[in-house]
């Protein structure tokens, strides 16, 4: 209660304060305000309620009556589009269809007697899982499963392998979670750049989904081997006890075959991640690829109609109210509608937040050329994501980069790609990072919390380095091959 109310007196009396910023107007000094106490809330308490309250309070500023604000919140493409693809992302968690993906991940006759093998399946089946199903499904599936493992093998809780395991699967999730142009946080701060390049610009400047894809699945995967190595390289914890390991001993309990709605209810998916791909990666040309790239954000949409359609035994291949009860991520989806919301409105001509930022850093990047600057900007990311929520500091980031670019006529397109991907995946240090790294930390009967920090800090120092000096040059390449 505390912080909730230091944080809601921040949104109220921060426009009071005797501060005067240039070009910002009495207008931006509410919203600015408005932001940092949304901030603070969102770095302390629920982010459900905070988000509610952060759109609330903008609602009643002097920016647009709070109708008209309702409309620009709940009415943005984004917002919709993410909607609905938590939703059929949900669909798989409710029908358990991601237990037959981790089942498949586990059960590959390539692990037997390899433990670093093993621990490399994990880690890809995280990856991926995360990229394209769900984000949290990983952990709450892979962690219990190492649990069992664990006591059948002989491991006690304290022991070295345990601990990086346990660590690793939530390093390989958040690699994968900002791998998806079309899901979760990745598709919001590509939906903030968009919106507020054209406030800035009068042109969105747009992030092609295929470049995009392109570069995170081959960074991931480079990154997921680094930490692999570096665990068993640097960290090299005793696996002698995983060498007895066999597939046979996971499917001592073998899953019932798919029903037909599981069935369904996957290759709906499936078709719906293929369809918002192709109009990235083939010729508008070809028919149907422009039918496509124009209605791409309305695909989620009609899979959901037609699944609901679908009459399986009486019921509906897809419960939407059963997923939307059960397995909906309300706090993720509040937290992204209303960072997309505040991006908008502080980009917005009538705050001068945007004049301000112009004013301020030119002096500051003056003379800094692309690549120092993408190098800079993503040194500042690993710090500030580490301090409070990746998602807002991929916001926060987005205009300075809008900035500098404007100011030297350098491409956003590849510095916003890559600090995307980067802000999110890193976020992994402390609580205050992401949910991820927040569950890691409440882990401590297996992973105390001294031990989170060692390995944290190596492994996303690691994939720093790896980034600026890999991934900033592909980036540049596959931003400039696919347009």
């Amino acid at each position: 209660m505390i912080h909730s109310a230091i944080g809601v007196a921040i949104m109220i009396l921060f426009r009071f304060l005797p501060i005067s910023l240039p070009e910002v107007t009495p207008v931006g000094m509410e919203i600015i305000g408005i932001f940092i106490g949304t901030l603070y809330l969102w770095t302390t308490v629920d982010p459900l309620w905070s988000s509610l309250m952060s759109v609330a309070m903008i609602g009643l500023s002097s920016y647009k009556p709070m109708a008209a604000l309702l409309v620009e919140f709940m009415g943005n493409v984004t917002v919709i589009q993410m909607l609905f693809l938590m939703l059929l992302a949900g669909a798989l968690v409710t029908n358990k269809i991601t237990m037959y993906i981790g089942r498949f991940f586990l059960t590959r006759k390539i692990t037997n007697g390899r433990p670093w093998m093993f621990t490399m399946m994990i880690c890809i089946g995280c990856f991926l899982m995360a990229a394209f199903v769900s984000p949290f499904a990983p952990i709450f599936l892979f962690w219990p499963v190492l649990y069992d493992i664990f006591e059948e093998v002989g491991f006690q809780k304290g022991e070295k392998y345990p601990k990086i395991a346990l660590i690793l699967v939530v390093i390989a999730t958040l690699i994968g979670f900002p791998v998806a142009p079309y899901m979760n946080n990745g598709l919001a701060l590509i939906g903030n750049f968009k919106a507020i390049s054209e406030a800035a610009t009068g042109t969105a400047i747009i992030i092609n989904d295929g470049a995009y894809l392109f570069t995170t699945l081959f960074m991931g995967i480079l990154l997921i081997i680094a930490v692999i190595l570096l665990s068993k390289f640097v960290f090299r914890p005793d696996v002698s006890k995983l060498k007895s390991l066999n597939v046979e001993m996971l499917k001592k309990n073998p899953l019932p075959p798919l029903n037909a709605q599981q069935k369904v209810v996957s290759w709906g998916f499936i078709i719906l991640i293929i369809a918002m791909l192709l109009p990235s990666v083939l010729p508008k040309t070809i028919p149907g690829m422009a039918f496509l790239s124009e209605n791409t954000p309305g695909l989620g949409v009609l899979v959901a109609a037609v699944l609901a359609a679908i009459q399986i035994d009486g019921k509906p291949a897809l419960n939407i109210t059963g997923v939307f009860a059960k397995d909906f991520s309300w706090s993720t989806f509040f937290l992204c509608s209303a960072a997309i919301l505040i991006g908008s409105v502080m980009t917005n001509e009538s705050t001068g937040i945007t004049a301000f930022l112009n004013l301020t850093l030119s002096p500051l990047f003056n003379g800094m050329s692309p690549m120092v600057f993408t190098v800079v900007i993503l040194i500042v990311a690993v710090l500030l994501t580490n301090l409070c929520n990746s998602l807002v500091i991929g916001m926060i980031l987005q205009p300075v980069i809008l900035t500098y670019c404007m100011a030297t006529g350098a491409n956003a397109v590849p510095i916003v790609m890559i600090m995307i991907f980067f802000v999110l995946l890193s976020a992994a240090i402390t609580p205050a990072a992401s949910p991820f790294a927040a569950i890691l930390h409440g882990n401590k009967e297996w992973v105390p919390s001294g031990d989170v920090y060692k390995y944290t800090l190596t492994y996303v120092g690691l994939e720093l380095l790896l980034v600026l000096i890999i991934g900033i040059p592909v980036t540049n390449f596959l931003a400039a091959v696919i347009k």
